[in-house]
């Protein structure tokens, strides 16, 4: 500090500072509460306000249903079916004989369910509001956990049935629709008093899912070693003849191993390209092999990883030059494996894992490697105890680096794979929040995985023996 003061003055410092500091608020810190506050939220639906309100619609539905299956239809004796009005507000008649929905969703039975009404032989058609139209709720609560709407309320058992008179139905259904709304309205005012805060978002990455399995499936998927290494991390597991399986940290645990593996294949590859330029290569050559490192990256990445699907698809260049050579009689289904995911992560993080290597390699003094060899030291020795100490802070930066990237890649394994392989915790995560609309969960996940990978970082760098203050040998 003392020599930044020196160096820059007080002005120049404290603008850094503030300007390090905003970023930080900015880009870092506000995301993240915001993100975990959302992930602490229980969702609205899962509000016991919410199913009270969805009890109250259901009724209000059944009572319209009712009604219209109660009036005359004048329309019903000329066409032979119900007029149901369209989304465009014309008169549709329907299919003879069948329960045909509107516009809205709702059931509206047909003429001939209204003549067999008239004849006695039932007295309605099913209608799914109705159904749904009971007190007898059953809550959302944890695993393991069983509560009714009616026993935790002290609600009268009510439900429209459909053997009375539509009269009594429709009468039954006013009630459920009174006692709902009042108690909606006591829930609304008991919740606003109320914590909203709680775990259960991060309770559901732990949940276990049934998994429904013929006897001849379940006994092939046992012998599997994959759901034996599951089994023995309790991530799968049988219980009363049933398999479960907790998916949520299934995908979690697989994507970070992915995500550690394309790390290792990235170093393996990169570590000889930065010994390649930095020492033994000329100068003046080895900025023609670092231009033809960064060329490719003047393409947009969307559009290099979109290049590979011309590359690895069944018509594509490289099944049909080993089909060309006779290598092959059929295509590969290169988009069902897994290495083809790690291949092209590799290809699209590369320059993370090359440079900060090529930029400790650099300053290593070359007659430290002449010593080395003058001493009799094999190449492999010559690597182990003198470049690679030497050039551990820069292998540090990209295997953090390449890691994180790799472990929160989306549009790798979601182009390449194309639904064909298990799907990595960041497309879980974008389909929580995007596809099922269930953004709070996604947040835990989001929060949690963003925990994950820091202790694994953090882990990481115990592991090296690496400081914080030896990355910056690396720029």
């Amino acid at each position: 500090m003392r020599e930044l003061l020196r160096g820059y003055g007080k002005g120049l410092v404290a603008v850094f500072f503030g300007a390090v500091a905003i970023w930080a608020l900015v880009l870092i810190v506000l995301p993240q509460l915001a993100m975990l506050e959302r992930a602490l939220t229980k969702p609205k639906r899962q509000l016991d306000s919410s199913i009270a309100a969805q009890l109250e619609r259901d009724a209000f539905t059944c009572i319209n249903v009712l009604q219209q299956h109660q009036a005359p239809s004048a329309t019903a004796g000329t066409n032979g079916g119900m007029a149901v009005p369209s989304a465009s507000g014309m008169a549709v008649p329907s299919a003879s004989g069948m329960s045909v929905p509107s516009a809205s969703g709702m059931a509206v039975p047909s003429a001939s369910d209204m003549d067999a009404s008239a004849s006695g032989a039932a007295t309605r058609p099913y209608i799914l509001q109705c159904d749904r139209a009971t007190t007898r709720k059953k809550m959302v609560r944890d695993a393991g956990d069983e509560a009714w709407l009616n026993e935790l309320y002290d609600l009268p058992l009510l439900e429209v049935t459909d053997s009375p008179p539509i009269e009594d139905q429709i009468a039954r259904a006013e009630e459920i629709t009174r006692v709902a709304g009042a108690l909606y309205q006591d829930l609304l005012v008991m919740e606003a008093n109320a914590s909203r805060f709680g775990f259960g978002n991060f309770a559901a990455l732990t949940q276990p899912v049934l998994i429904p399995l013929a006897p001849e499936t379940k006994a092939e998927e046992d012998a599997a070693l994959s759901n034996v290494l599951l089994g023995v991390l309790g991530l799968r597991f049988e219980r009363d003849g049933r398999v479960y399986e907790r998916i949520g940290m299934v995908t979690l645990t697989r994507t970070l191993i992915f995500a550690i593996l394309a790390t290792t294949l990235a170093l393996v590859v990169c570590y000889p390209i930065a010994y390649k330029v930095a020492l033994a290569t000329p100068p003046e050559r080895a900025m023609w092999l670092f231009l033809g490192l960064v060329i490719p990256y003047a393409i947009v990445e969307l559009m290099r990883i979109y290049a590979w699907t011309a590359i690895i698809d069944n018509e594509g260049l490289l099944n049909q030059a080993l089909m060309w050579a006779g290598a092959i009689s059929e295509p590969i289904q290169f988009k069902r494996s897994a290495l083809t995911v790690f291949v092209v992560i590799v290809y699209t993080y590369v320059l993370f894992m090359v440079f900060p290597i090529f930029n400790v390699m650099s300053t290593l003094d070359r007659n430290q490697i002449e010593a080395a060899r003058d001493l009799g030291a094999s190449t492999a020795r010559l690597h182990w105890r003198v470049i690679m100490p030497h050039a551990k802070p820069g292998i540090a930066v990209g295997c953090i680096a390449t890691f994180m990237l790799a472990a929160g890649a989306f549009s790798v394994p979601r182009i390449i794979s194309r639904g064909l392989q298990a799907e990595w915790f960041s497309q879980t995560i974008y389909n929580k929040f995007f596809e099922s609309e269930n953004s709070n969960v996604g947040a835990a996940y989001s929060f949690a995985y963003t925990l994950v990978c820091f202790l694994l970082v953090a882990l990481f760098m115990w592991t090296m023996r690496t400081r914080l203050k030896d990355f910056a040998r690396v720029q």
